[in-house]
């Protein structure tokens, strides 16, 4: 049944975004026709860069591709963003009381990809705190956690990967975007070490330059599908250990990664036992949470089945 809704999916998917394509040249020429509709809002500044993957054991395997980012200042935006946290929301979360920047790829001709976007939350000019909101494809899942854009590690709270496992922390950071903007992902596991590295560099790109958002971001979501879909099949190609989604193998992963994640803000070591799940009982030696700090903040929903 889940296939054939895929194939559905796939199908309505394909058709619409090629009748939008079909009809974004009018849609352009009617938007040059009104000069107070052509103006690029102000709230959005464009990012032009590439995403590289490295995958060091148990083979290696890596490329990179371009992608396109839009940076929206949440306050300024002229529009709610569906699927996103507001403004408000992610402040609340963050603890920050300043403006709040989200970057994401914007939906493209009835189609939306974004296996991550990143809220950027100040105080003041200063950035104070990120939210990662991950999607998995195709799971239809979506976790938000807050980290320390300077470095922190979050213990894996989501099965992004069919050739991943649950084991593993991410070391996340990111740098406060300007004329470019930066954020790595690395992968730290029990047995395999610091085997998977994910980064993304990008320049800001003059507004000037771009006349039409929807044509600078035409099928950027669509290419960033066919990469995921792509690069698993080259993975299988290469005989990858295929990982089933933990909650047939180990229902409590959630609240696994919760505890996890509050012993990691206390000290590195986590014990697994001889199946590989996390030991829960007691705190290592040595290692005392501070009972005035707060828990990260992490919170899994619901994303559309299967593609955003």
């Amino acid at each position: 049944m889940e296939f054939l809704y895929l194939l559905c999916s796939i199908l309505s998917t394909f058709l619409t975004s090629l009748t939008l394509s079909l009809l974004l040249p009018l849609r352009t020429l009617l938007r040059r026709l009104s000069p107070s509709r052509a103006a690029s809002p102000s709230s959005v500044s464009l990012y032009q860069g590439t995403v590289f993957h490295e995958r060091r054991r148990p083979v290696r395997h890596s490329f990179r591709y371009s992608v396109r980012y839009a940076l929206i200042d949440l306050d300024d935006s002229p529009r709610a963003l569906p699927n996103h946290l507001s403004a408000d929301e992610a402040r609340r979360i963050a603890g920050t009381s300043g403006r709040t920047l989200l970057l994401t790829i914007p939906e493209s001709v009835g189609y939306e990809q974004n296996p991550l976007s990143l809220y950027y939350c100040y105080d003041d000019q200063i950035l104070k705190q990120c939210i990662a909101e991950v999607t998995n494809t195709p799971w239809g899942e979506r976790v938000l956690f807050v980290f320390n854009p300077d470095s922190d590690l979050v213990a894996k709270p989501l099965h992004v990967s069919p050739f991943m496992d649950m084991f593993g922390n991410w070391s996340i950071r990111a740098n406060a975007p300007d004329n470019t903007l930066f954020v790595s992902i690395s992968v730290q596991h029990p047995d395999l070490g610091n085997y998977f590295t994910a980064t993304l560099k990008a320049k800001r790109v003059p507004s000037s330059l771009v006349s039409d958002h929807a044509l600078f971001f035409w099928l950027m979501p669509h290419k960033v599908a066919v990469w995921i879909y792509w690069h698993a099949i080259k993975l299988w190609w290469k005989n990858v250990a295929f990982v089933q989604h933990p909650r047939y193998t180990n229902p409590a992963y959630r609240e696994e990664a919760l505890v996890r994640n509050q012993k990691l803000q206390c000290c590195p070591a986590i014990g697994l036992d001889k199946d590989k799940h996390l030991r829960l009982e007691g705190s290592s030696q040595g290692c005392r949470v501070n009972k005035e700090s707060e828990a990260r903040y992490i919170k899994w929903r619901d994303a559309k089945w299967p593609w955003y």
